[in-house]
């Protein structure tokens, strides 16, 4: 079979052929690398073969060299650079002879290889002629418009996968090329092509748009590209300004009194809808920005700072001018729409409640003379748009201002629930959930707890999109109510007495094949929340739901064999994974108050993961449940280990199922703090399978991180019987510790954040477990070690708070393991007096009390 037919093949609607094809594929790749790229270029650049084939052909290119899981992209990107340098220029020359091909789609699948190779060669240095040949391109009169496109969309590839400062020295080129590709003058392909690349590189040209005159240009053009006759160009051009947006904020004043204003009032009113969604976002974005420096122009004042950002209040302004428009677009619903489908009425209904987070109090009087006459309209259009105004208001503006509305409207909404209308039954339903997580206070439980139970007891018979809403507002319900002030649970429920009629009724609607709407999750999830925050008297309510639940679960496997295709599978996965979620909650709610349960709970959980093999969610779900029921039990769930234990291993060495992995970590931690120094047994087996997940080179990197966290929880448990693993553990976090990230590499540095997050709490542990014990001592050659990390925390000025807590919690251990005096000197050393000094300010309450007590440890330790 040749290269085409094979390529073909991959195609192929028989699920058989494409699999044989893609294997056979894989297999060249990995038996001679240079000649399968070859070959795949060959047949990009083929003008004779098939378009499926060629675009086959260059997909598969690309899959060649990029991949979005980090470790396969690296294994990737060596792969390509092991090349011999005469075959990668053979393979690069023919990626952008692609471009020029005349078929616009083959110009485009080549864009996206050359992209690729760029991604891997320009950071390390290689292929630096690329942006040079690419400008070429674009600046030669002689090149067709096909190339100039394609080559449009290389640049704009290439911007949006590699960091800017890699190709600083070639911005300005760039701009330049892209810029003069969105002008009005050029062919509308041209420009669309150019507005695309502009939108992938408005990052890229951060300096450029720092100096006046270039910023002005380029939001010329970008205006002018709003006004242009060819949709998409209106659309790539709105979507360039959402971003501008959102990156350049603080430059915005100027062309908003001059522009923007006008052309995105105009954008939002378009009757072609993909405008004036990008419009209505471009306000979403102005509303979440200034939201987002209320709240740090507040957080400033509070420590007599002045804010980073400082907000211009473009919605306050506009608010006259955009307010009607979106009151308008809430009234283009369409009968038969698909929820997943984004339309200008979802839209605008979301962009009216970022308005009220952004205006707060201003937005109310210009929105309730719309909902006064419109909430009675005999057009149902009409009516579901003034309820979801109403809604869509009920977070941002003082609660004060909106109680004395909300009380007026109960009534009103609870009629409603008995609307003809379901997209008016729906709206409601999400306005009395809006309500009760927002405004709790305005349910009185002696007037309106009755009649709002009821309404969305009875809306849980409804068609399946306001049931999903009824019970989220009774989950809302439920969190609320149960809360003070002071976020403390209260010891009455005002809800106890209705407790029962509304877990039975979500029973009863969970009885079912369908979960339509979600909405059977949505009431399994509400079924939790009932049990997670019920006062005692409702315990006999817990009780029976465990009992129900239980017995869902023991009919559910007994049909397992009994399932026939995929639909199936997943219906029983989904009900398999809300059981396992309602007993946690159960399990969590009763405590040692379980134990009469355990035995059945665990012969269930049991037979789940066997049943469930390979389907991670399912198993993850079953090992939650585990770490639960260990967790209540405490040492009383020893019986069940030699049970469970060899189902745990398995997914233990799931290396290549990282949240799986994860999981299973999490229950060594959970079964080590529920067991105590009864762990030490198990402790050989546990130390050796996660030593050997560190060495994984498959293992995801942030799995690591549970990892070392976990040493933690078994040196706690044990205390002094982990002696045989001290030294080896201390030097694996030494050297995890050591790690230190480019600061230029975001990503990086939230990682290394967290990984040492994970090696303080394992330190915390291992000291915690040594502590007060005749073995304390064997801590002394490792203290130095662990305060070189808390140190080198500590100086980061982007510490976390929760980093910080961790590294003062550990001083203070180790202040209290050694309070004779055995390590005064390293505990007297002036970063450490220093940070201990502080105040705290604008730590957490748990934060300061951990310092004071810190404090007060070293200074008997330094006496």
């Amino acid at each position: 079979m040749n290269a085409s037919e094979l390529l073909a093949n991959t195609l192929s609607p028989d699920a058989a052929t494409r699999q044989a094809a893609e294997e056979k594929l894989e297999k060249a790749s990995r038996e001679n690398y240079p000649a399968y790229m070859l070959m795949l270029c060959s047949e990009l650049v083929n003008e004779s073969s098939a378009l499926h084939v060629r675009n086959a052909a260059g997909l598969a290119l690309k899959n060649a060299i990029s991949a979005r899981e980090n470790t396969r992209q690296q294994e990737y990107s060596a792969r390509w650079l092991a090349l011999d340098a005469s075959v990668r220029k053979q393979i690069k020359d023919q990626a952008l002879h692609a471009l020029s091909s005349s078929n616009g789609k083959v110009g485009q699948v080549g864009a996206q290889f050359v992209a690729a190779v760029a991604a891997v060669e320009l950071p390390v240095g290689e292929w630096m002629e690329l942006i040079d040949m690419l400008l070429g391109f674009m600046n030669d009169a002689t090149s067709h418009t096909q190339l100039r496109i394609a080559t449009l969309q290389a640049v704009g590839y290439i911007c949006e996968s590699i960091k800017p400062e890699i190709l600083a020295l070639k911005s300005n080129e760039i701009l330049t090329a892209v810029i003069h590709g969105a002008r009005k003058e050029e062919a509308v392909e041209v420009q669309y092509a150019a507005v695309q690349a502009l939108y992938n590189s408005l990052e890229f040209v951060r300096d450029n748009f720092e100096r006046e005159g270039e910023r002005n240009y380029i939001m010329q053009i970008v205006c002018e590209a709003t006004q242009s006759p060819a949709t998409n160009v209106q659309v790539g051009a709105f979507e360039c300004l959402v971003k501008i947006m959102t990156l350049y904020y603080d430059k915005m004043a100027f062309y908003m009194e001059r522009a923007l204003f006008g052309l995105t009032v105009m954008g939002m009113k378009h009757q072609e809808e993909t405008i004036a969604l990008q419009a209505i976002e471009f306000w979403s974005t102005v509303c979440e920005t200034e939201t987002e420096y209320a709240w740090e122009a507040a957080e400033a004042q509070e420590y007599g700072e002045i804010p980073e950002n400082e907000s211009k209040f473009f919605a306050k302004i506009a608010l006259p001018e955009i307010m009607p428009v979106l009151l308008a677009l809430l009234t283009r619903q369409e009968e038969d729409y698909d929820e997943d489908e984004w339309n200008v009425s979802m839209a605008a209904g979301t962009c009216l409640g970022l308005l009220a987070q952004a205006v707060a109090d201003t937005i109310v009087p210009a929105v309730i003379p719309f909902i006064e006459a419109n909430i009675r309209s005999t057009d149902w259009h009409q009516r579901e748009a003034a309820v979801m105004a109403f809604g869509s208001i009920l977070e941002g503006p003082d609660p004060a201002v909106l109680m004395p509305l909300v009380n007026q409207a109960l009534s009103i909404l609870l009629d409603m629930m008995t609307d003809s209308n379901v997209h008016v039954k729906d709206t409601v339903a999400w306005t009395l959930g809006r309500i009760c997580d927002h405004l709790i206070g305005t349910i009185k439980p002696d007037v309106h707890l009755h009649p709002l139970v009821s309404a969305l007891v009875r809306g849980l018979q409804d068609n399946p999109r306001v049931a999903a809403n009824c019970c989220w507002a009774l989950l809302n319900l439920a969190e609320q109510l149960s809360f003070s002030e002071a976020d403390e649970q209260t010891p009455v429920n005002p809800l106890s007495p209705y407790y029962e009629g509304i877990v039975q009724a979500l029973l009863q609607v969970t009885e079912t094949a369908s979960n339509e709407g979600n909405f059977r999750t949505a009431a399994y999830e509400c079924v939790v929340a009932y049990v997670t925050h019920s006062t005692p008297d409702c315990l006999p309510v817990v009780q029976n739901t465990a009992v129900t639940i239980l017995a869902r679960m023991e009919h559910l496997l007994g049909m397992e064999n009994q399932i026939l295709g995929a639909d199936d599978r997943n219906n029983w996965n989904e009900l398999q994974s809300a059981f396992c979620s309602v007993i946690v909650s159960i399990i969590r709610k009763l405590g040692q108050g379980v134990q009469p349960l355990a035995d059945r709970i665990m012969t269930l959980v049991l037979s789940l993961i066997q049943c469930a093999g390979k389907t991670s969610t399912v198993l993850e779900d079953a090992f939650l449940v585990v770490g639960s029921l260990a967790s209540a039990l405490e040492t009383n769930f020893s019986p069940y280990m030699s049970a469970f234990l060899p189902s745990l291993y398995p997914a233990l060495k799931a290396h290549e199922d990282a949240q799986l992995c994860t999981v299973a970590i999490g229950v060594i931690g959970d079964l080590s703090r529920s067991l105590g120094e009864h762990t030490s047994q198990y402790a050989n087996a546990f130390m050796g399978v996660l030593l050997e997940n560190l060495q994984s080179d498959v293992l995801n990197r942030n799995v690591k991180i549970t990892i070392l966290s976990c040493f933690g929880d078994i040196a706690l448990a044990i205390g002094p019987s982990f002696e045989p693993f001290l030294t080896t553990t201390i030097g694996v976090l030494r050297q995890a510790g050591s790690v230190t990230p480019n600061p230029l590499d975001i990503e990086l540095v939230e990682y290394v954040t967290q990984l040492r997050e994970g090696i303080l709490e394992a330190y915390t542990g291992i000291v915690g477990g040594f502590k007060s014990t005749d073995k304390v001592s064997l801590l002394l050659p490792h203290v130095s070690t662990i305060l070189e990390l808390v140190q080198r925390c500590l100086s980061d000025s982007d510490r976390t708070e929760s980093t910080l807590k961790l590294c003062i919690g550990l001083i203070g251990d180790l202040a209290d393991s050694f309070p004779n005096g055995d390590i005064k000197q390293l505990l007297l050393t002036e970063w450490i007096a220093t940070e201990l000094r502080s105040k705290g300010r604008g730590q957490s309450i748990e934060t300061k009390r951990t310092l004071k007590w810190a404090r007060e440890v070293v200074k008997r330790a330094t006496a």
